[in-house]
């Protein structure tokens, strides 16, 4: 099969390149997708620099979640036939012909989900749905700030939370355009603030009347950490997902944690369990995934598409995604 690999398995944007790899088989409990697109997470520029290596036993192709359409079925199979339109999450080897992964990990895709708007959803929405509902306990008429809220794993994020009924939903970002956009979304953000020029944590506790916020997604670390702690509500809840600004905090007060009762958690999507996977995917699918809308349709929740990419230029898409010039997903499709 055709497959994005990487010269020299690691190194800059330009040692990507189409060649040729192993059709992969599927075992008795999987199946071999024939892969129509596939979602860019900033994990694939990671790895692709050789900062990020995939799970053990993991294809060392790059890319998480896809789309397409079943061409084979392990003997064990039963729920899953030839032919069958879905959407999934992988270890690795999504940027590619075809896909080994395990029945538990796919999901039937809707009619009215393209292929690149069903590719846009399955590891943004699952981080999301997992940092937010899983691990933050997210509940009706909470205070939620989400960091990187133009991403895609943000504004996933930012639409859980006002499904879930949360009074005020904060969203950060670089750019007053981004600001704009989030607080035009359908279901998208209540408040914004622009972390390079405002203080954050001064927008949320204005918003929340001093309350605070009662659950944070976070992506970026260092530099947020004080500002979070500060603007946390009794008994808060923070979901750490990336460390994008660095782990180090000098001079980091830590009283809050305490008189505030702060919970603080570090979470991961790739390196858990398969069962865990399939859990989280189940639930998922029980209470988020059929609310879910391509952009120009009615409904709570909408996948956002930022650009699509034929996936010959594949360097082109790593650009934009590591230029952080993306409201929404970055999706390649495989031609």
């Amino acid at each position: 099969m055709r497959a994005v690999l990487i010269k020299d398995g690691q190194g800059p944007v330009e040692n990507l390149y189409i060649g040729e790899a192993p059709t992969p088989s599927p075992k008795a409990d999987e199946v071999l997708v024939k892969i129509k697109a596939f979602g860019l997470n900033r994990m694939d520029i990671s790895q692709r620099e050789g900062k990020y290596p995939p799970p053990a036993g993991a294809s060392t192709i790059l890319g998480v979640e896809f789309s397409g359409t079943i061409s084979e079925v392990g003997s064990s199979v039963s729920e899953w036939k030839i032919g069958d339109e879905v959407l999934g999450l992988a270890g690795g080897g999504a940027y590619a012909e075809y896909i080994v992964v395990a029945r538990t990990h796919i999901i039937k895709k809707p009619n009215h989900l393209s292929w690149t708007q069903a590719a846009s959803i399955p590891e943004v929405f699952l981080t999301a749905f997992q940092a937010l509902v899983v691990v933050g306990q997210v509940k009706k008429d909470d205070n939620v700030l989400v960091h990187a809220g133009a991403s895609g794993v943000g504004i996933a994020a930012i639409q859980l939370a006002r499904i879930y009924g949360a009074r005020t939903v904060t969203a950060t970002t670089s750019t007053q355009e981004k600001i704009d956009w989030l607080l035009k979304l359908p279901n998208g953000a209540t408040n914004a603030a622009n972390y390079k020029t405002e203080d954050f944590s001064a927008v949320v506790k204005k918003v929340t009347n001093g309350k605070g916020a009662d659950v944070v997604v976070d992506f970026v670390g260092q530099s947020h950490w004080n500002q979070n702690l500060d603007c946390m509500a009794l008994d808060g809840r923070m979901t750490v997902l990336s460390l994008l600004s660095g782990a180090s905090v000098e001079n980091a007060n830590l009283s809050p944690i305490l008189y505030k009762r702060l919970h603080i958690e570090g979470s991961t999507l790739r390196s858990r369990t398969g069962s865990y996977q399939a859990e989280l995917i189940s639930q998922f699918k029980k209470e988020a995934f059929e609310k879910i809308t391509g952009e120009e349709r009615e409904g709570p929740i909408k996948t956002y598409i930022h650009k699509v990419y034929p996936w010959n230029t594949i360097q082109d898409a790593h650009r934009e995604m590591a230029a952080n010039k993306n409201s929404g997903k970055i999706v390649a499709e495989v031609v």
